[in-house]
């Protein structure tokens, strides 16, 4: 019979935020699966270090950080391949994922390649959104509230659009777009609203309004919350 596969979030960074479910997959796991960055470590494998035994079979998606997606796809596609040939031998494997593995998570794209021909199990983990907001002491949303999620990468018409109407969001993947977003959410007079969170849960986190902040990393966050009055 074939193997299991698990998409075990870790949540944002801090290992004691993973859940009693994926701590004890990671240690039972005979293979373990993880993206990394092209020429470097796994944020990953770090986060759940402790966990792994001596012995597992390590599997290294090795993703490239290119605008263009064929590279990324074709290495999603390659270590799909060896995830899969585990699996055929009878292997469970467990592929770790940063913050919740459906949520922009890398899982979700070995899962669109074998939820199909095999038994896939998911563990859902801390979201980005859900440790920013405990951070920085924000309630995202109340009552019939929405909470808008956007990426940073998004133009600056869309954003703006999406902006003029929510009630609460939260922008992520902020890093070198920092300076254009800036300049939408204080065009649209909401820059005393607008809270920055960087490396959440991790010891080097930071929490500050985004009016002080100059430059950000990939792993930084945005997060506007209407109070009790209408934005604009």
């Amino acid at each position: 019979m074939s193997g299991t596969l698990y998409g075990v979030g870790l949540g944002p960074g801090d290992p004691e935020l993973i859940t009693l479910k994926a701590a004890r997959l990671i240690g039972d796991a005979a293979v373990i699966a993880y993206p990394a960055l092209e020429d470097g470590d796994s944020l990953a494998r770090g986060i759940a270090a402790d966990l792994i035994c001596a012995g597992t079979r390590e599997i290294v998606l090795r993703i490239p950080m290119l605008d263009r997606r064929g590279p990324a796809q074709a290495a999603y596609d390659r270590g799909a391949d060896e995830i899969a040939a585990a699996l055929r031998a009878g292997d469970d494997v467990v592929m770790l994922c940063e913050g919740d593995p459906l949520f922009y998570g890398s899982f979700m794209y070995v899962h669109a390649r074998l939820s199909g021909m095999f038994d896939v199990q998911v563990v859902p983990g801390v979201t980005s959104v859900t440790a920013c907001a405990a951070l920085a002491g924000l309630p995202l949303a109340a009552r019939n509230e929405v909470l808008t999620v956007l990426p940073g990468t998004l133009p600056d018409d869309a954003l703006r659009s999406r902006l003029e109407t929510a009630q609460a969001a939260a922008i992520m993947k902020v890093g070198r777009h920092l300076g254009r977003i800036k300049a939408v959410i204080d065009a649209l007079g909401l820059m005393e609203r607008a809270v920055y969170v960087e490396r959440a849960s991790l010891p080097n986190q930071r929490v500050m309004p985004l009016s002080d902040v100059d430059e950000a990393p990939y792993f930084s966050m945005i997060l506007l919350t209407r109070g009790n009055d209408p934005w604009l």
